[in-house]
């Protein structure tokens, strides 16, 4: 027989445990010329927050010795016009739906949030929206431009305000910080099903000739890579410390090798970002890879493996 893909993040079933990565497969049906949406077990789409946002200035992305910096600054045309132009086509594709949100103030939160509201749900055939990703790795104006996720209340006040979605909430949490169970409790206590773990790691790339930094904006995200040691010890120490919570790992994940290794430490399901700029392909690779790995390793159930090192 083949082996069980099925997890559960939460409440959120799902078919598989591979999903996209917020802010590298589009708005919306974008990466659907290079595999079937429905295949995956969601799409995240790129963090949206209430209103259309421009993002930062030029140039944006740099390629390092192990992944990419980038500093796109969450540019995006608003939730109203996402919903109106690019959900329907999702849910056409048959795509189960992630929204990641953004804001620069708990308020803003809570407006992204209140107009998911009456978005379409997933129904029997699946597509629609299952969960929305707070994404707390951005600046927070009222906290002196302090990441949200750098502050265990200001996480918990923003996760607090995504509620207003009515939808399973994923904290999307960033691992720069001294103790990231700290941040995560927060985001489970404030009504969290499920932790995202993790955003980028904070990096800068300078021109040596001129010696300013490559980015427009100066400094920027590392992913790739480089960071999956790091995100795979955030799932290690959040399932620790929080067992029944449902946990997504995402960071480097190249290879069904990457994403086996996050369902080992405790992940339910993975995200691929990074990879998908190198191969718009890689999702569905990584996919077909972990299912052969299960086969090959005579693992009946992708269940079974979540976890295991922590024993």
């Amino acid at each position: 027989m083949p082996p069980d893909l099925s997890t559960r993040v939460g409440s959120v079933r799902l078919p598989n445990p591979v999903m996209t990565a917020s802010g590298t497969a589009g708005h919306g049906v974008e990466l659907g010329a290079f595999g079937p949406l429905d295949r995956l077990g969601a799409v995240v789409v790129k963090s949206l927050s209430a209103d259309p946002w421009d993002g930062n200035p030029a140039p944006r992305v740099r390629e390092v010795a192990a992944g990419m910096l980038n500093s796109v600054g969450l540019q995006g045309p608003g939730l109203p016009a996402w919903l109106d132009h690019d959900l329907p086509a999702l849910v056409a594709a048959g795509a189960r739906v992630v929204a990641s949100i953004w804001g620069r103030t708990v308020d803003d939160f809570a407006a992204a949030a209140a107009l998911l509201a009456g978005a379409p749900r997933a129904g029997a055939s699946g597509a629609g929206l299952v969960a929305v990703e707070v994404n707390v790795s951005c600046p927070n104006v009222e906290d002196r431009s302090r990441m949200f996720a750098h502050s265990a209340t200001a996480t918990a006040e923003a996760v607090d305000a995504a509620g207003a979605a009515g939808l399973p909430r994923w904290a999307k949490l960033s691992p720069n910080v001294a103790d990231v169970t700290d941040i995560a409790g927060a985001a489970l206590s404030a009504g969290a099903e499920a932790l995202t773990l993790t955003n980028t790691l904070l990096g800068l790339a300078v021109d040596v000739d001129t010696g300013r930094p490559v980015l427009g904006a100066g400094g920027g995200g590392l992913s790739g890579p480089a960071v999956h040691p790091v995100a795979v010890r955030a799932v290690w120490e959040c399932r620790r410390a929080f067992p029944d919570a449902g946990i997504v790992g995402v960071g480097g994940v190249f290879r069904p090798g990457d994403a086996v290794e996050f369902l080992r430490a405790g992940a339910d399901a993975v995200q691929v970002g990074t990879a998908t700029f190198r191969d718009p392909r890689a999702p569905w690779k990584v996919l077909t890879g972990v299912d052969r790995w299960c086969r090959r390793h005579r693992v009946a159930a992708v269940a079974d493996l979540i976890g295991r090192a922590q024993g």
